[in-house]
Parts: C-alpha cells; sequence; structure tokens
C-alpha cells in the first residue's frame, strides 16, 4: 500500500487561481486600513482556498511487476558459416538459465531468420517487433546474439533500455569475396562489352595473397580459368555469342582457411540483342500492296532497309533519252555479289524474271541461303508464269512448286494443325474472323511445314530450313487487304513481322525450344516444339544433383512446368537435344555480400543507450544490475536496468477538508475577525 495527497478542485484551476488573487487583495486592503482582524480574514480565506482546491488523500495497492528482456537470435544465413550456430546456441542457453535465477526477471526469445526474397538480416525490425508485443516500462535490457551484419539499420527504433550485441565469429576469419560491375541488362551481339571484376579479401587475410584464380563460363560450358590481381578493379571484355539470353559465371575456387565460398560467384544473365538488322527488298513491279513490306520494315527503328523497284525493265523502249532517266540504277552485283552477306534478310515481293538479275547472281542467293542467310519470296501471278523465279537456280531452295495456276476466287486464310503449334502463326487470333483474300498461287508442296492454307486447304504460307538458312513462301500478294481492313482485316502486321523476325532468326520466334523464367527461386520450364509429344526435363542443380519433371502441354506446341528450386544458383536444362541454362536468385546473396562478424554497424545504435558490444569467443559476459543513465556494460560484463513497474490493483480516496469542516472554519475565522475589529 501506497499513500500520496492528490488535488480535485471543484472548480476549474484558473478559476481558483482568481478567486486565491481576489482573497489576497482583500486581505492586503484590509492591511493596508489597519484592521485589526486582517491575519483572521487571511486565514479564512485560505480555508476556502483550500476547500476549492479538493486535497484528497489517495491510497493505492500495487503489484509489482518482473522485469522482461528481450533476447534477439540470428539465426540467418551468414550464421550458419564456421562455428557459428554452437556458439549462439550455448550463449543463448546459458544467458536464459543465468536470467531465469534472477528474481522479478522475464526473458522474451526471439529467433531472427533470413528476410524474405533477399532482404538479408532484419535485425532492427525484429527488435521492433518484439518492443511492440510488450510494456517498454517493464523492459530492462536488450541482448542480440548476431555476427553484427544487419541490412536495416536506418529502421532503428528508440530503445527504451540498453541494448547488448554479443558477437559471434572469430577474431581471425577472413574471407574473399568476386564482385562484378557495370553488367547490362542487354549487349549487342559481336561486340564487346566491358564488366568490371574485382576480387576483395577481408578480415584476418594471410600474408602473400595476391593473385587469385578466376574461372569463365558462358551458358554452363566447360570454364577457362585466368590468374587476376586482388583487390584491384580488373576491366574485363565480353562478347555474347547469341541471341536471347546468355548466362555468364564467375567463379573463385574456395582458397585455404576462407570462412566460404558462397560469395565467390558471380551469375550475370544478359540478352543478347543485333545492332542492326539489314533486309534487302526488291519489288517486281508496283501493285497494291507494294508498301506493305516497306512500312513494315521500316516501322521498325531496329531495321535497316535497302528497297528497289524495277519500275523500267530493260527492254522497255519508249524513245525516252537516257539523259533524261531520272531512276536509279539497280546495283545488282554490289548487292547480290559484293555485299550479299551483309544482309539477314531477302525479300522478293512479286518478282519476275527480266534478264536484271543473271543467273549467277540468283545461284550465289541460293548459297547465301545455305550459308545461314534468309530468303523470303512473297507470289503473285508471276510466280506461275514461264518467267517465274521458280525457274531460275532459287528453285534448289523453295519449298514449293507452282503449278502455273492462278486461283482468282474468294477464300479466308487459315492456320494449320502445324500452323497452330508454330511459333510464326500461333496465337494470331480468332481466324473465324478475319477478313477474305482473292487471289492464290496453286502450290505442290516440296519440302518445309504448310503453316497457313487457303482455298480448298492449298498450301497458301510454307516454312523451311535449308541447311544453315531459311526460305519462306508466301503465295499470294493479298496480305494487303487485311492492312485495309477489308471485311474485318487480320493480323496482317503481327504475320508478317512474325515471319521477318523468324528468318531472321530471332530466338524469341524459334519453333524448337527449351528455356525457363525465373521469378524468385521458382522457374517455370517451357519447351516449345512442332512435334506431338516431348520428353521429361533433366534438371542439374548448382550441387550437381539431377531429377525429372513431366512437362505438361498447355496449348498446342507448348509444354510447361513448375519447379521450385532449392538452391541459388546455376541449373541446367536438358530435354532430348535441347538444353538451356539459368540462375535463380543471385550467385552470392546479400547475407554472404559481407561475412566476418563486426559491431561496427551497430556501434552507433549501441552508444545512444550506453550499451555494450563483446565478442563471444572472450566469454559469454556476466549480467548485473545499473541504474538508469549508468554505463550498462564492461570488461565481461553486461547489464540490464530494473524498472520497479507495478500495476494498481485498488485506488481509494479520503477528503483531507471535509465540507463542513470547510465551512466551520471559515465562518469561526471570519466571526473571530469581526468580534476583534468590534472591540476595538
Amino acid at each position: 500500500m501506497t499513500g500520496s495527497i492528490v488535488f480535485d478542485p471543484l472548480i476549474p484551476w484558473p478559476a481558483l487561481f482568481t478567486v486565491a488573487a481576489v482573497a489576497l487583495a482583500t486581505v492586503v486592503l484590509a492591511g493596508i486600513r489597519g484592521l485589526s482582524g486582517w491575519g483572521l480574514r487571511a486565514l479564512a480565506g485560505m480555508v476556502v482556498i483550500a476547500a476549492l482546491a479538493g486535497p484528497v488523500y489517495q491510497q493505492e495497492d500495487r503489484t509489482p511487476l518482473s522485469d522482461i528482456v528481450i533476447m534477439v537470435e540470428d539465426d540467418s544465413a551468414s550464421q550458419s558459416l564456421s562455428d557459428r550456430p554452437a556458439q549462439m546456441a550455448e550463449a543463448a542457453d546459458d544467458l536464459a538459465d543465468r536470467l531465469a535465477a534472477r528474481e522479478n526477471t522475464e526473458l522474451r526469445r526471439v529467433v531472427l531468420r533470413d528476410g524474405a526474397g533477399d532482404a538479408g538480416t532484419q535485425l532492427m525490425t525484429a527488435i521492433s517487433e518484439a518492443l511492440a508485443e510488450e510494456p517498454r516500462a517493464r523492459v530492462a535490457g536488450i541482448v542480440a546474439l548476431t555476427d553484427g551484419r544487419l541490412h536495416d539499420l536506418e529502421r532503428a527504433p528508440a530503445l527504451p533500455a540498453p541494448l547488448h550485441v554479443l558477437l559471434t565469429g572469430r577474431e581471425g576469419d577472413w574471407d574473399r569475396r568476386l564482385i562484378v560491375r557495370n553488367a547490362p541488362a542487354f549487349s549487342i551481339i559481336g561486340e564487346p562489352v566491358t564488366l568490371t571484376l574485382r576480387i576483395e579479401d577481408t578480415g584476418a587475410v594471410p600474408p602473400g595473397l595476391t593473385q587469385a584464380p578466376l574461372d569463365i563460363s558462358i551458358d554452363g560450358e566447360p570454364p577457362q580459368r585466368v590468374e587476376v590481381p586482388v583487390g584491384v578493379d580488373l576491366e574485363l571484355p565480353v562478347t555474347l555469342p547469341h541471341g536471347g539470353r546468355n548466362v555468364l559465371q564467375f567463379t573463385l575456387p574456395m582458397a585455404e582457411g576462407e570462412l566460404t565460398d558462397r560469395n565467390n560467384t558471380a551469375l550475370i544473365q544478359m540478352n543478347g540483342v543485333r545492332d542492326r538488322l539489314r533486309v534487302l527488298l526488291v519489288s517486281g513491279e508496283p501493285h497494291q500492296g507494294g508498301r506493305t513490306w516497306r512500312n513494315l520494315l521500316k516501322s521498325d527503328s531496329a531495321v535497316d532497309l535497302v528497297h528497289f523497284t524495277i519500275l523500267r525493265p530493260p527492254e522497255k523502249q519508249d524513245g525516252v533519252p537516257v539523259n533524261e532517266l531520272s531512276l536509279i540504277a539497280f546495283p545488282t552485283r554490289e548487292l547480290f555479289l559484293e555485299k550479299i552477306n551483309d544482309f539477314d534478310l531477302i525479300i522478293f515481293d512479286r518478282y519476275r524474271r527480266r534478264g536484271i538479275l543473271p543467273a549467277i547472281y540468283l545461284e550465289n542467293v541460293a548459297n547465301y541461303v545455305r550459308e545461314g542467310g534468309a530468303v523470303l519470296v512473297a507470289a503473285g501471278p508471276d510466280f506461275a508464269g514461264a518467267d517465274s523465279l521458280y525457274r531460275s537456280p532459287l528453285a534448289e531452295v523453295m519449298p514449293g512448286e507452282p503449278t502455273a495456276r492462278v486461283i482468282e476466287e474468294r477464300y479466308r486464310p487459315a492456320v494449320t494443325d502445324m500452323g497452330s503449334r508454330h511459333p510464326v502463326t500461333a496465337d494470331l487470333g480468332d481466324g473465324g474472323t478475319w477478313g477474305p483474300w482473292l487471289r492464290q498461287i496453286d502450290l505442290n508442296t516440296l519440302s518445309g511445314d504448310v503453316v497457313m492454307e487457303g482455298v480448298d486447304g492449298r498450301p497458301l504460307l510454307i516454312l523451311d530450313r535449308v541447311e544453315e538458312g531459311r526460305v519462306a513462301l508466301l503465295a499470294s500478294d493479298h496480305a494487303w487487304l487485311w492492312s485495309r481492313g477489308y471485311e474485318g482485316g487480320g493480323p496482317q502486321l503481327e504475320l508478317l513481322r512474325r515471319l521477318a523476325h523468324w528468318m531472321m532468326k530471332e530466338p524469341e520466334l524459334e519453333e524448337e525450344a527449351l528455356w525457363a523464367e525465373a521469378t524468385g527461386q521458382t522457374m517455370r520450364i517451357i519447351r516449345r516444339t512442332l512435334a506431338e509429344e516431348v520428353g521429361d526435363v533433366t534438371i542439374t542443380t548448382p550441387s550437381g544433383e539431377t531429377l525429372t519433371m513431366t512437362l505438361d502441354q498447355v496449348s498446342p506446341g507448348r509444354w510447361e512446368t513448375i519447379y521450385e528450386g532449392p538452391e541459388i544458383g546455376l541449373y541446367r536444362l536438358v530435354e532430348g537435344e535441347r538444353e538451356a541454362v539459368i540462375g535463380l536468385g543471385p550467385a552470392a546473396p546479400r547475407e554472404f555480400e559481407e561475412t566476418i562478424a563486426t559491431g561496427d554497424l551497430l556501434e552507433p545504435v549501441v552508444a545512444t543507450v550506453r550499451g555494450g558490444i563483446l565478442r563471444l569467443e572472450d566469454g559469454i559476459p556476466a549480467i548485473r544490475a545499473v541504474r538508469e543513465g549508468r554505463p550498462a556494460a564492461g570488461r565481461g560484463w553486461i547489464g540490464i536496468t530494473p524498472r520497479n513497474a507495478y500495476e494498481t490493483r485498488d485506488v481509494t480516496q479520503m477528503p483531507l477538508l471535509p465540507a463542513w469542516l470547510a465551512l466551520l472554519l471559515a465562518s469561526g475565522f471570519i466571526l473571530a475577525g469581526w468580534l476583534r475589529e468590534g472591540r476595538r
């Protein structure tokens, strides 16, 4: 039981002060006038003021509350290194026993795991959440068992008690890590991009370590080893070998005595892109769809287009003097002999043989295809005639043979079963809503894949691979009807864009492909194929373990499955003859960027509450009680501040000046003053 005097005024304090001022003025006036009862008047005023102030004697029934000590055990990934888990477990149990032996003390143990994703050690967040669950007036101390490597220092809360950091790890620890800077997400194929590499040694580094071996691998191929200096920025030029995703892996073999090799690997995923796609478009004669290809290719800023339209064939005789002609001569020799390999794609749009391109030039085009080039023929009535391109050396690479019949009738283009699986024509939309075309060249299919059909199922679009190159044959010159919106139009722009990019070997349009898309530690494995079935995918994890997974068909020609990667690093995928690699998570997680235990990061926070930073390898510290505001740590000991908190069970109040007593005293003093002044 504790007692105290409190005031419960009958009127507001400002009013009470006003009454007191009036009473004081009255007493002063009485003294100035020489009234002998001024003292009794003053006593009467004091009684009235005291009665209005309401003095009360208050008694409280209090129950003492125990002090609370919060102990945070850092169980993040960096704490798994060396003997840190054993150090922390021993210290945590010993401190728990010591605190349990203290009177009036409770312990709250908080286990800190890795932050979500790659957030690292969220120590300050864990302390804030623990404080939010406890009355701050009862918290006597906070103990953190950690290596001092945290990643949320900016979230440090206002601490109500001393914070002590007990560091795991050893003074003699040292570690090596690999840092890669200037790694762009995209790079131009065939052009070097410069990466900045740096090898850093931290901690108690053994003398004489000035060089380190570095293994470099692209797409999981056997690595190449080079010797690089330690502690120096190294400019490394890298040239991507192919388009699409390129996975570059840099690895440092683990050195003797090194704390961990988890930060010895840098995994970089860069997309290879072409600098410019060079296209040669040769139009045989002006026609209504003549600008279709030009508009498509000119709309792509990554395409360099060279376009020639043959407006004046050599046999034309109209008597115009040569010096009055303003047309540009067709540089056939330069384009088809000297610079043909500079082009990624050659398009013949309604071209017919007129003697402009000799047979040797067209034979060179066929060789260009075999060596990796691409040719697209957009056929009109000219392809069915005697001067057709098929009646030239190009016939050796053509996937279709004209029957000399030109079909002039209305039909609706349709995607074939094969086309529904081919990336050029898959998912083009609802073919039932497409507008009709009005002309088709009748063909006999010789090779390749028929992805679109026209009149009575006749081949309309044939795609074929010829040795290293690609050929496409479009048996109609009426694709432009879709761009004009004729009877609803159709996906003309998307179809021709995909067709051109497939021929230029863009990776996203390969019909036989295996790749994976990563989200955190989850990868979506995707297999695209023209076949009816696919095999299981064999996955090789970063640790070398293998497993197989079955793919499910999600759409024609597309098979997928989901895989949760248990490790961070490089995964290799194999299905049949197709291979792919993908990296999950950062090669060096945030937890392993800095691994040497240190208290430097926490020093500013600890200093504000006069706590201490001690190493567990020096022994588990003793626990003392210290007064608030005093130093709370020393050599071999840490302190907690007793809070003397309590809980009030009951409160009783007794007026010190009851109303009847105040009335009696006030009236008595007033009467005595009146009598004294009356006798005078």
